[in-house]
Protein backbone atom coordinates (compact mmCIF):
# COMPACT_ATOMS: atom_id res chain seq x y z
CA UNK A 1 0.00 0.00 0.00
CA UNK A 2 1.08 3.49 -0.78
CA UNK A 3 1.94 5.98 2.03
CA UNK A 4 0.16 8.38 3.05
CA UNK A 5 1.69 12.20 3.11
CA UNK A 6 0.93 14.20 5.50
CA UNK A 7 1.88 18.04 6.03
CA UNK A 8 2.30 18.92 9.51
CA UNK A 9 2.22 22.71 10.71
CA UNK A 10 4.23 23.72 13.70
CA UNK A 11 6.88 20.77 12.84
CA UNK A 12 9.09 22.32 15.62
CA UNK A 13 6.81 22.45 18.36
CA UNK A 14 6.54 20.21 21.29
CA UNK A 15 3.73 18.24 19.47
CA UNK A 16 4.17 18.72 16.19
CA UNK A 17 7.75 17.37 16.90
CA UNK A 18 6.42 14.13 18.01
CA UNK A 19 3.77 13.84 15.49
CA UNK A 20 6.36 14.31 12.73
CA UNK A 21 8.92 11.61 14.36
CA UNK A 22 5.36 9.05 14.95
CA UNK A 23 4.14 9.92 11.66
CA UNK A 24 8.00 8.89 9.96
CA UNK A 25 7.63 5.65 12.13
CA UNK A 26 4.31 4.70 10.89
CA UNK A 27 5.58 5.52 7.23
CA UNK A 28 3.82 8.18 6.36
CA UNK A 29 5.49 10.67 4.54
CA UNK A 30 6.07 14.07 5.73
CA UNK A 31 6.32 17.72 4.95
CA UNK A 32 6.77 20.16 8.58
CA UNK A 33 6.68 23.73 8.50
CA UNK A 34 9.11 25.69 10.54
CA UNK A 35 10.07 28.83 10.73
CA UNK A 36 13.85 28.01 10.90
CA UNK A 37 15.58 25.13 9.24
CA UNK A 38 18.66 24.90 11.47
CA UNK A 39 16.26 24.67 14.39
CA UNK A 40 14.06 21.67 13.22
CA UNK A 41 17.31 20.21 12.16
CA UNK A 42 19.50 20.69 15.76
CA UNK A 43 16.66 18.88 17.68
CA UNK A 44 15.52 16.71 14.62
CA UNK A 45 19.16 14.94 13.66
CA UNK A 46 19.20 12.80 10.43
CA UNK A 47 15.15 13.22 10.54
CA UNK A 48 13.62 12.21 7.11
CA UNK A 49 10.71 15.09 7.27
CA UNK A 50 10.64 17.35 4.24
CA UNK A 51 11.34 20.84 6.17
CA UNK A 52 9.45 23.62 4.60
CA UNK A 53 10.71 26.86 5.93
CA UNK A 54 7.84 29.46 6.00
CA UNK A 55 5.46 31.76 8.20
CA UNK A 56 1.82 30.68 9.47
CA UNK A 57 0.83 34.45 8.81
CA UNK A 58 1.72 33.98 4.76
CA UNK A 59 -0.96 31.26 4.02
CA UNK A 60 -0.54 31.61 0.28
CA UNK A 61 3.17 30.99 0.43
CA UNK A 62 2.67 27.34 1.50
CA UNK A 63 0.67 26.50 -1.68
CA UNK A 64 2.92 24.34 -3.45
CA UNK A 65 3.84 22.82 -0.37
CA UNK A 66 0.28 21.54 0.01
CA UNK A 67 0.29 19.65 -3.28
CA UNK A 68 -0.17 16.08 -2.93
CA UNK A 69 -0.69 15.89 0.20
CA UNK A 70 -3.59 13.59 2.25
CA UNK A 71 -3.79 15.13 5.30
CA UNK A 72 -2.80 18.32 7.37
CA UNK A 73 -2.20 18.10 10.80
CA UNK A 74 -2.57 21.64 12.08
CA UNK A 75 -0.46 22.28 15.01
CA UNK A 76 0.66 25.92 15.04
CA UNK A 77 -0.56 28.07 17.09
CA UNK A 78 0.57 31.62 19.00
CA UNK A 79 0.50 31.52 22.49
CA UNK A 80 3.53 31.80 24.89
CA UNK A 81 4.04 35.62 24.14
CA UNK A 82 0.35 35.53 25.47
CA UNK A 83 0.85 34.77 28.59
CA UNK A 84 3.83 38.64 28.75
CA UNK A 85 2.79 41.97 28.97
CA UNK A 86 1.40 43.45 26.63
CA UNK A 87 -1.36 43.08 24.08
CA UNK A 88 -0.99 40.24 21.68
CA UNK A 89 -5.10 40.30 20.75
CA UNK A 90 -4.55 41.00 17.50
CA UNK A 91 -1.92 38.44 16.82
CA UNK A 92 -3.10 36.05 18.42
CA UNK A 93 -6.27 35.99 16.63
CA UNK A 94 -4.87 36.86 13.19
CA UNK A 95 -2.65 33.21 13.98
CA UNK A 96 -4.87 31.26 15.74
CA UNK A 97 -8.32 32.01 13.70
CA UNK A 98 -7.52 33.95 10.90
CA UNK A 99 -4.63 31.76 9.43
CA UNK A 100 -6.02 28.41 10.01
CA UNK A 101 -9.13 29.66 8.20
CA UNK A 102 -7.15 30.41 5.49
CA UNK A 103 -4.93 27.37 5.57
CA UNK A 104 -7.68 24.87 5.52
CA UNK A 105 -9.37 26.78 2.52
CA UNK A 106 -6.09 26.42 1.13
CA UNK A 107 -5.43 22.95 1.60
CA UNK A 108 -9.14 22.14 -0.04
CA UNK A 109 -8.18 24.01 -3.27
CA UNK A 110 -4.98 21.67 -2.98
CA UNK A 111 -7.04 18.65 -2.54
CA UNK A 112 -6.30 18.09 0.64
CA UNK A 113 -8.33 15.49 1.65
CA UNK A 114 -8.57 15.45 5.42
CA UNK A 115 -7.37 17.78 8.26
CA UNK A 116 -6.75 17.44 12.04
CA UNK A 117 -7.12 20.31 14.09
CA UNK A 118 -5.40 20.77 17.29
CA UNK A 119 -7.85 22.78 19.65
CA UNK A 120 -7.31 22.94 23.59
CA UNK A 121 -9.27 21.27 26.34
CA UNK A 122 -9.01 25.21 27.93
CA UNK A 123 -12.22 25.30 25.48
CA UNK A 124 -14.44 23.19 27.57
CA UNK A 125 -16.60 24.87 30.69
CA UNK A 126 -15.03 22.49 33.59
CA UNK A 127 -16.91 21.46 36.94
CA UNK A 128 -15.64 21.07 40.80
CA UNK A 129 -17.14 18.13 41.12
CA UNK A 130 -17.45 16.43 38.17
CA UNK A 131 -15.35 15.43 34.83
CA UNK A 132 -16.44 17.51 32.08
CA UNK A 133 -16.64 15.98 28.04
CA UNK A 134 -17.17 16.99 24.56
CA UNK A 135 -20.89 17.90 25.54
CA UNK A 136 -20.17 21.00 27.56
CA UNK A 137 -20.59 24.08 27.18
CA UNK A 138 -17.63 26.37 26.13
CA UNK A 139 -15.92 27.60 29.14
CA UNK A 140 -16.74 31.13 30.20
CA UNK A 141 -13.13 31.20 31.92
CA UNK A 142 -12.14 31.68 28.05
CA UNK A 143 -13.88 34.95 27.86
CA UNK A 144 -10.58 35.95 29.91
CA UNK A 145 -8.11 33.65 28.79
CA UNK A 146 -7.41 34.87 25.08
CA UNK A 147 -5.61 32.57 24.07
CA UNK A 148 -8.67 29.85 24.44
CA UNK A 149 -11.14 32.33 23.43
CA UNK A 150 -9.37 32.25 20.36
CA UNK A 151 -9.68 28.35 20.00
CA UNK A 152 -13.01 28.68 20.76
CA UNK A 153 -13.69 31.17 17.66
CA UNK A 154 -11.36 28.86 15.62
CA UNK A 155 -13.70 25.90 16.37
CA UNK A 156 -17.17 28.00 15.74
CA UNK A 157 -15.03 28.90 11.87
CA UNK A 158 -14.60 25.56 11.50
CA UNK A 159 -17.86 24.59 12.03
CA UNK A 160 -19.18 27.27 9.66
CA UNK A 161 -16.51 26.27 6.70
CA UNK A 162 -17.74 22.38 7.24
CA UNK A 163 -21.43 23.59 5.79
CA UNK A 164 -19.70 24.43 2.34
CA UNK A 165 -16.55 22.82 2.19
CA UNK A 166 -15.90 19.17 0.88
CA UNK A 167 -12.95 18.23 3.44
CA UNK A 168 -13.12 16.42 6.65
CA UNK A 169 -12.10 18.42 9.73
CA UNK A 170 -11.22 16.53 13.00
CA UNK A 171 -10.61 18.70 16.08
CA UNK A 172 -8.27 17.26 18.63
CA UNK A 173 -8.53 18.81 22.33
CA UNK A 174 -5.34 18.10 24.34
CA UNK A 175 -4.60 18.86 28.22
CA UNK A 176 -1.92 20.14 29.49
CA UNK A 177 1.26 18.47 27.40
CA UNK A 178 4.27 17.50 28.62
CA UNK A 179 6.83 15.53 27.15
CA UNK A 180 10.29 14.77 25.59
CA UNK A 181 10.71 17.38 23.00
CA UNK A 182 9.74 20.42 24.96
CA UNK A 183 12.63 22.52 23.39
CA UNK A 184 11.14 26.11 23.74
CA UNK A 185 10.49 24.81 26.88
CA UNK A 186 6.54 25.45 27.06
CA UNK A 187 4.82 25.78 30.49
CA UNK A 188 4.68 22.30 31.26
CA UNK A 189 8.35 21.96 30.33
CA UNK A 190 9.61 24.96 32.25
CA UNK A 191 7.94 23.73 35.15
CA UNK A 192 10.11 20.59 34.97
CA UNK A 193 13.03 22.75 35.08
CA UNK A 194 12.29 25.22 37.22
CA UNK A 195 11.91 22.73 39.85
CA UNK A 196 14.86 20.63 39.09
CA UNK A 197 16.87 23.33 39.71
CA UNK A 198 14.71 24.62 43.19
CA UNK A 199 13.94 27.92 42.16
CA UNK A 200 10.21 27.94 43.12
CA UNK A 201 10.36 27.96 47.36
CA UNK A 202 6.61 27.25 47.07
CA UNK A 203 3.77 25.68 44.74
CA UNK A 204 0.30 26.86 44.39
CA UNK A 205 -2.43 24.53 45.22
CA UNK A 206 -3.37 24.10 41.39
CA UNK A 207 -3.14 21.49 38.95
CA UNK A 208 -4.61 20.14 35.23
CA UNK A 209 -5.52 16.93 33.26
CA UNK A 210 -1.67 16.43 32.66
CA UNK A 211 -1.24 14.64 29.01
CA UNK A 212 1.97 13.12 27.48
CA UNK A 213 2.29 14.88 24.09
CA UNK A 214 3.30 11.68 22.44
CA UNK A 215 -0.08 9.96 23.48
CA UNK A 216 -2.07 13.59 22.21
CA UNK A 217 0.03 12.77 18.89
CA UNK A 218 -0.81 9.33 18.92
CA UNK A 219 -4.56 10.39 19.11
CA UNK A 220 -4.08 12.68 16.14
CA UNK A 221 -3.16 10.42 13.13
CA UNK A 222 -5.82 8.00 14.52
CA UNK A 223 -8.25 10.77 14.18
CA UNK A 224 -6.49 10.91 10.40
CA UNK A 225 -7.59 7.50 10.51
CA UNK A 226 -10.58 7.11 12.15
CA UNK A 227 -11.99 10.14 13.29
CA UNK A 228 -15.57 11.40 12.32
CA UNK A 229 -15.81 14.68 10.35
CA UNK A 230 -16.91 17.65 12.08
CA UNK A 231 -16.22 15.80 16.14
CA UNK A 232 -14.15 17.06 18.50
CA UNK A 233 -12.28 14.70 20.71
CA UNK A 234 -11.03 15.21 23.95
CA UNK A 235 -6.97 14.06 24.51
CA UNK A 236 -6.39 14.46 28.57
CA UNK A 237 -4.94 12.52 30.99
CA UNK A 238 -6.39 12.35 34.24
CA UNK A 239 -6.04 15.94 36.80
CA UNK A 240 -2.85 16.02 38.61
CA UNK A 241 -2.04 18.86 41.12
CA UNK A 242 1.40 20.83 40.91
CA UNK A 243 2.04 19.00 44.44
CA UNK A 244 1.77 15.45 42.48
CA UNK A 245 4.29 16.72 39.94
CA UNK A 246 6.99 17.70 42.14
CA UNK A 247 6.66 15.09 44.62
CA UNK A 248 7.11 12.73 41.10
CA UNK A 249 10.08 14.89 40.16
CA UNK A 250 11.27 13.76 43.45
CA UNK A 251 10.95 10.37 43.41
CA UNK A 252 12.35 10.65 40.13
CA UNK A 253 15.79 12.95 40.75
CA UNK A 254 16.23 13.06 44.08
CA UNK A 255 15.73 16.67 44.32
CA UNK A 256 13.21 17.35 47.06
CA UNK A 257 9.80 19.00 46.38
CA UNK A 258 8.92 22.36 47.60
CA UNK A 259 7.17 21.95 50.64
CA UNK A 260 4.98 25.31 50.97
CA UNK A 261 1.78 25.68 49.36
CA UNK A 262 0.95 29.10 48.36
CA UNK A 263 -3.02 30.26 49.15
CA UNK A 264 -4.78 30.73 46.03
CA UNK A 265 -5.12 35.29 46.89
CA UNK A 266 -1.60 34.81 47.32
CA UNK A 267 -0.49 33.47 44.12
CA UNK A 268 -2.90 35.86 42.13
CA UNK A 269 -1.67 38.76 44.00
CA UNK A 270 2.17 37.38 42.99
CA UNK A 271 1.31 36.65 39.35
CA UNK A 272 -0.34 40.30 38.88
CA UNK A 273 2.35 42.33 40.64
CA UNK A 274 4.74 40.01 38.45
CA UNK A 275 2.33 40.82 35.44
CA UNK A 276 2.28 44.75 36.09
CA UNK A 277 6.22 45.28 37.19
CA UNK A 278 7.45 43.06 33.64
CA UNK A 279 4.93 45.37 31.54
CA UNK A 280 6.72 48.51 32.95
CA UNK A 281 10.24 47.04 32.72
CA UNK A 282 9.86 45.05 29.89
CA UNK A 283 11.39 42.18 31.36
CA UNK A 284 9.79 38.32 31.23
CA UNK A 285 7.03 37.70 33.65
CA UNK A 286 7.95 34.43 35.22
CA UNK A 287 4.41 33.75 36.62
CA UNK A 288 1.93 34.68 34.73
CA UNK A 289 -1.40 35.81 35.56
CA UNK A 290 -3.73 33.81 33.11
CA UNK A 291 -1.14 30.60 33.71
CA UNK A 292 -1.87 30.98 37.15
CA UNK A 293 -5.44 31.03 36.68
CA UNK A 294 -5.66 28.00 34.17
CA UNK A 295 -4.51 26.05 36.59
CA UNK A 296 -6.55 26.77 39.69
CA UNK A 297 -9.18 25.93 37.37
CA UNK A 298 -7.91 22.44 37.83
CA UNK A 299 -10.01 21.16 34.98
CA UNK A 300 -10.96 17.87 35.17
CA UNK A 301 -11.83 16.01 32.13
CA UNK A 302 -13.13 12.68 30.40
CA UNK A 303 -11.13 11.09 27.55
CA UNK A 304 -14.35 8.70 27.17
CA UNK A 305 -15.07 9.48 23.67
CA UNK A 306 -11.41 9.74 22.28
CA UNK A 307 -10.69 5.94 24.10
CA UNK A 308 -13.68 4.53 22.24
CA UNK A 309 -14.19 5.81 18.70
CA UNK A 310 -10.00 6.74 18.61
CA UNK A 311 -8.90 4.13 20.44
CA UNK A 312 -6.47 6.53 23.16
CA UNK A 313 -4.59 5.10 26.01
CA UNK A 314 -2.46 7.25 28.24
CA UNK A 315 0.92 6.30 29.58
CA UNK A 316 1.47 5.78 33.43
CA UNK A 317 2.40 9.26 34.71
CA UNK A 318 5.83 8.15 35.94
CA UNK A 319 6.72 7.83 32.50
CA UNK A 320 5.95 11.02 31.25
CA UNK A 321 7.58 12.93 33.79
CA UNK A 322 10.87 10.71 34.24
CA UNK A 323 11.36 10.74 29.73
CA UNK A 324 10.86 14.51 29.94
CA UNK A 325 13.76 14.77 32.47
CA UNK A 326 15.97 12.42 30.44
CA UNK A 327 15.22 14.42 27.05
CA UNK A 328 16.11 17.63 29.27
CA UNK A 329 19.16 15.36 30.23
CA UNK A 330 20.29 14.41 26.90
CA UNK A 331 19.87 18.04 25.47
CA UNK A 332 22.18 19.77 28.34
CA UNK A 333 19.64 21.75 29.88
CA UNK A 334 20.28 20.43 33.08
CA UNK A 335 23.70 21.04 33.26
CA UNK A 336 26.49 19.09 34.51
CA UNK A 337 26.73 19.59 37.89
CA UNK A 338 23.05 17.66 38.57
CA UNK A 339 23.52 13.80 39.35
CA UNK A 340 22.43 11.81 36.38
CA UNK A 341 19.06 9.77 36.00
CA UNK A 342 19.18 6.33 34.86
CA UNK A 343 16.99 5.62 31.79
Amino acid sequence: MDSKTAFVTGATGLLGSNLCQLLVAQGWQVKGLVRSIDKAKRFQENSPVEFVQGDIENVPALSEALNGVDVLFHTAAFFREYYQPGSHWQKMKRINVDATMELLQLAEARGVARTVFTSSSGVIQTYPDRVADETAPYSKFAEQNLYFQTKVLAEQEIYKFLDTSRMDVVMILPGWMMGPGDAAPTSAGQLVLDLLARKLPGIINGGASLTDVRDVATAMVSAAERGKRGERYIVAGSLKTMKDIALELEAISGVKAPTIEIPDRIALSIAWLSETWAGLTGGVNPMPLAGIQTLLEKANLSSAKAAQELGVTFRPFRDTVKDTVLWYQSQGYLGTSRNEIAP
